[in-house]
């Protein structure tokens, strides 16, 4: 994580930024593709054994992004130019390109998304060859290797392109794998929001063929329209669909298809933590749960409701890779992050909507409720986030008029609370999060403390 602030390139999860823009120009990513396939060849820890005389090889998948068909060229050469063979597999989600590097035993995998930003927006992203994210120190070499210049193998060993047909076919079975095989979702009638992303053509099936009577929204992609309105970033469209079709249930996927929120059949929302502590909930009927990792942005009503079972919690930084490094260092199986993305390692070694919902799924099915009956008294608390614009480097976390505030108000949350301040690491902003028991204290502590931090950055109080 201190990592972060030398590298160029890469953010909390792969490279990303605006298409046309540096560094998701077509060149840089041809250089990226090159830089990569150097770097993933020699490190052991996170590729799988080439045979001798054979060439290393790498999956890449994408969302539906227009620009996908761009970069996916620029890799291919940058790759084929590292001696690395390519296999395709088109719009797949992220965790499916994470299950067949895996299954495939190929040496990486690269996703090109740029998960629910917007369409103009694409990003590439890694895999190792156990299907998890690369290490902070493989990143910083394929860093280092794109500040070098892009060399290529001699002709007899470039690296060659195929496709693999039955891609998706593939990853269908594997989300039905996760689901008991005494169990069906035969009765229920769901609504799947695919945001016009890569799930379309996966997560209808998926629940269609476990049984459900399965409606879709944002299962439309042009390669223009991804996230637009739709999906885990705009759940109202979803919500709408649920009320205006009866159904039971309904499922709400992002671009990439690695995160998840759900409504139920009146319409309420149910954000990452509430389906992470219904997920473990479930688990600890089935035997006991070592512990539970969630973000410094997970509700402080998680951490109580897991203190109340008797199940560790402990906070990783903002990301489901460090929640994913933190779940291996403990042994632990399941964490997530409120956003939606949820791990449950004893099914898939990444973040996966498809899966998270399927656990879900299946806890209702189990119980025979629905999710407000399987939360039972678990209720979030109301939590106040203000984004206040702040100039990269402004030593926020050491200036005196900010910490004398901080100081104040965690004195008036009298225990009942937390204060968050954190950097943007995509954005200039400084983030302001109060949460606690009571809606007002939480509310005036979120203001005073955002205007503290404006006066400190701006020199004036102007709401962001």
């Amino acid at each position: 994580m201190e990592g972060f602030a030398v590298r160029k390139y890469f953010g909390t999860d792969g490279v990303r930024g605006r298409v046309g823009e540096a560094p998701i120009t077509p060149d840089l990513v041809m250089r990226l593709g090159y830089a990569a396939g150097r770097a993933l060849v020699a490190q052991e820890s996170v590729r799988a054994p080439v045979k001798a005389g054979e060439r290393p090889a790498v999956l890449i998948g994408k969302d539906t992004r227009v620009s996908g068909y761009m970069l996916e060229a620029a890799l291919e050469a940058g790759f084929a130019a590292a001696g690395v063979d390519v296999c395709l597999v088109g719009p797949l989600p992220t965790p499916a390109v994470a299950y067949l590097t895996r299954a495939l035993r190929l040496q990486a995998g690269v996703v090109i998304s740029a998960s629910h930003n917007p369409y103009f927006d694409n990003g590439i992203k890694f895999f190792s060859a156990h299907g998890s994210k690369l290490p902070d120190a493989v990143e910083l070499e394929i860093e280092a290797g794109l500040e070098a210049p892009m060399g290529c193998v001699p002709s007899g060993q470039l690296g060659r392109a195929r496709r693999i047909a039955d891609a998706a076919g593939r990853y269908i079975e594997f989300c039905k794998s996760a689901f008991p095989n005494d169990l069906d979702l035969r009765g229920l009638k769901i609504v799947v929001d695919c945001a016009h992303g890569a799930a379309y053509h996966i997560a209808p099936h998926v629940l269609h063929e476990l049984g459900a009577e399965v409606t879709t929204v944002g299962a439309e992609p042009d390669g223009l329209n991804i996230n637009d309105q739709v999906g885990a970033t705009a759940p109202a469209a979803l919500r709408r669909a649920v009320l205006a079709q009866g159904a039971d249930l309904g499922i709400a996927l992002d671009g990439d298809g690695d995160r998840v929120l759900m409504v139920d059949a009146s319409g309420s929302l149910y954000d990452g933590d509430q389906l992470l502590y219904a997920i473990v909930k479930n688990r600890l009927q089935q035997g006991p749960v070592a512990g539970v990792v969630g973000t410094l942005m997970s509700n402080l009503a998680l951490e109580h409701a897991f203190a109340t079972l008797a199940v560790p919690f402990a906070r990783a930084a903002v990301g489901d890779r460090y929640v994913t490094e933190m779940l291996h260092e403990r042994g632990w199986l399941y964490g997530g992050e409120n956003s939606g993305h949820i791990l449950c390692l004893d099914k898939h070694s990444t973040g996966d909507g498809i899966i998270s919902a399927l656990q879900v799924l299946s806890a209702l099915r189990a119980s025979g409720g629905d999710l407000r009956t399987l939360l039972g008294d678990f209720a979030l608390y109301p939590q106040k986030l203000i984004n206040v614009p702040m100039a990269k480097g402004f030593p926020w976390k050491d200036h005196p008029q900010i910490s004398a505030v901080r100081r104040d108000v965690e004195a008036a949350l009298d225990g009942e609370g937390r204060v968050l301040l954190r950097a943007s690491g995509t954005e200039p902003l400084l983030r302001v999060m109060v949460e606690g028991r009571d809606a007002r204290r939480v509310e005036s502590a979120a203001e005073a403390l955002a205007s503290a931090v404006r006066l400190a950055v701006h020199g004036d109080v102007t709401d962001s």
